[in-house]
């Protein structure tokens, strides 16, 4: 488990308990476009499902945290079309709050069956959202998983998302069972991650 974290001074505690309600985003274009035939990662991995910093903690989204999600990405429209989904998909003006809630419903349901994993990076009170993490099968081959994530134009500007990176792949790396992560429009260039996906959707080889 991870109990200390080596960057920007954050020491976390993960509780990892899958009897706790799961939950998770979307609306997203980044939502994946087929659940796995198989989970992709091993049974007896006990899926994270609070973890707690002095300056954030994280948690599987879902219907319980549907109105700090929304009041987050309608925030940033401009922002996360540029910077995440690349397209006026998501989020956009007239998401009501039925398609919120379905959305919420839908990622808490793939949470559950271990198909892919969505969390809200909240304040430490849990009072506002900061910004979403997900964890996901990879859509290139050779990768064991694919992590996205965003935050909010406000936290963007104030230097968040580099700290949130950082801690992010720590702790892929010391609490979760996957060898090798993608991590699509920072690790990787979003042009040669889309050519990564075409290839791997033709069955091109060489990628």
């Amino acid at each position: 488990m991870l109990t200390s974290i080596q960057c920007p001074a954050y020491a976390a505690k993960t509780v990892a308990n899958e009897s706790m309600p799961s939950a998770a985003p979307t609306i997203s274009s980044a939502t994946p476009k087929s659940a796995a035939a198989t989970p992709f990662i091993v049974e007896d991995f006990k899926v994270p499902t609070v973890v707690e910093t002095p300056n954030f903690k994280i948690m599987p989204l879902g219907p319980n945290l549907v109105k700090i999600d929304f009041d987050a990405y309608m925030s940033s429209i401009n922002h996360l079309q540029k910077t995440f989904t690349r397209s006026t998909t998501w989020p956009h003006k007239d998401i009501s709050d039925a398609d919120a809630m379905r959305d919420m419903e839908t990622e808490q349901a793939r949470f559950s069956k271990r198909e892919s994993f969505a969390y809200a990076v909240l304040t430490p009170d849990g009072s506002r959202e900061r910004g979403s993490v997900y964890v996901r099968p990879s859509s290139v081959k050779g990768y064991d998983a694919e992590v996205s994530m965003w935050v909010t134009k406000a936290e963007y500007d104030a230097g968040f998302d580099a700290e949130l990176y950082v801690w992010v792949k720590r702790w892929l790396q010391t609490d979760w069972p996957f060898e090798n992560v993608a991590y699509p429009g920072r690790a990787i260039e979003w042009n040669a991650w889309d050519s990564a996906v075409a290839a791997s959707a033709t069955g091109t080889p060489g990628q």
